[in-house]
């Protein structure tokens, strides 16, 4: 499978932004969705997942009641609704895919999309 991440760009401190991972492939909702971030420096970091059928969700402590991971498998694409956004956001944002269950760990998923720049000023 393929990935796509799409919608990063600058945004001031409070704005909103939402990231589009395309997919493609007809397999697409066989798929556990991650989303990631990296920021110079650091670490690639867990930031937000969904099942396959977007039931269920799960977030990291540092954007939960921010951030709104969704799924439209018709459309073969994950979105990521980003609000409220801070300047320790700013990193570049990794979608990725796996089979079986929701996980933080970046080594778990098999594909990655190329990344997509979310900058936020103060």
């Amino acid at each position: 499978v393929q990935l796509q991440a799409s919608g990063g760009g600058l945004v001031q401190a409070g704005g909103s932004l939402r990231l589009s991972c395309a997919a493609s492939g007809s397999t697409f909702s066989t798929y556990v969705v991650g989303w990631f971030r990296q920021a110079p420096g650091k670490e690639r970091e867990f930031v937000a997942a969904i099942s396959r059928s977007g039931r269920s969700t799960m977030y990291a402590d540092s954007v939960k009641g921010r951030f709104t991971i969704s799924r439209d498998n018709a459309k073969n694409t994950v979105y990521l609704q980003m609000n409220s956004l801070k300047p320790e956001d700013t990193a570049v944002y990794y979608c990725a895919v796996r089979v079986g269950i929701m996980i933080t760990i970046p080594d778990g998923y098999n594909y990655w999309g190329q990344g997509t720049q979310v900058t936020v000023s103060s």
